[in-house]
């Protein structure tokens, strides 16, 4: 397998196609070595368009998705960074790369050792990755200037743009499935005693990922 190839047919069919043009997010897809943090049962489908498993019920997400959110979030260099759902490192690398500091956590412990071994591999220190439950919220190192969440949530918690800077963006892919919308939110102006957020919500495009665990529920009818 020429993995070079593969690396250009990946970015130029896949990325490119999916509205994702800007050239530094385009150069680092290049320079981040994929097929580095995917399993090893799997490496062969590292620049597939498609979510590839992790164990324990977990993915990464497809490669065009996690391209776009790089765009779409206009991560400056210094920028702290909230990732919920680290999986196996991939994303939380690019998002380093592009940042000042990254604090990434993951859910499922043998994942937080997978994703902390692959990032020490590359050479990424300004990254904190902890083991723990963050889909309602991490407000620890809050507040953040970018979120993302790498799992769709039926409800986006209230929990995350509180913890926004102003001008602090948001990624989410938000709803049920089959349709879900991905979104990206802006704090313009910060919770303050007395008066309420102001944040920019738009909506980006349809998808459908898997949800993070214990994702917030909306209440529903029971009969």
């Amino acid at each position: 397998m020429d993995l070079e190839q593969s690396r250009f047919n990946m970015v130029e069919q896949q990325i490119r196609t999916w509205e994702v043009l800007d050239q530094e997010v385009l150069k680092l897809l290049f320079e981040m070595r994929r097929e580095e943090f995917v399993p090893a049962a799997y490496r062969s489908l590292a620049f597939v368009d498609m979510e590839i498993p992790l164990g324990h019920g977990e993915v990464m997400l497809a490669p065009k998705l996690e391209a776009r959110i790089l765009q779409e979030l206009q991560i400056k260099k210094t920028d702290r960074i909230l990732e919920v759902g680290g999986g196996s490192g991939y994303l939380t690398a690019l998002l380093a790369r592009k940042g000042e500091y990254v604090y990434s956590v993951e859910i499922v412990p043998e994942l937080k050792a997978m994703a902390e071994k692959n990032l020490e591999a590359h050479g990424i220190t300004n990254v904190l990755v902890e083991n723990g439950d963050a889909a309602n919220g991490w407000p620890a190192y809050a507040p953040y200037d970018v979120i993302v969440l790498t799992g769709s949530t039926p409800v986006l918690p209230e929990a995350f743009p509180k913890s926004l800077k102003a001008g602090g963006r948001l990624f989410a892919v938000v709803g049920d499935a089959p349709v879900m919308e991905a979104m990206l939110m802006t704090c313009v102006a910060q919770e303050e005693k007395g008066t309420a957020g102001v944040y920019k919500t738009a909506g980006l495009f349809e998808t459908c990922i898997s949800p993070l665990k214990n994702a917030k529920q909306p209440a529903r009818f029971v009969f």
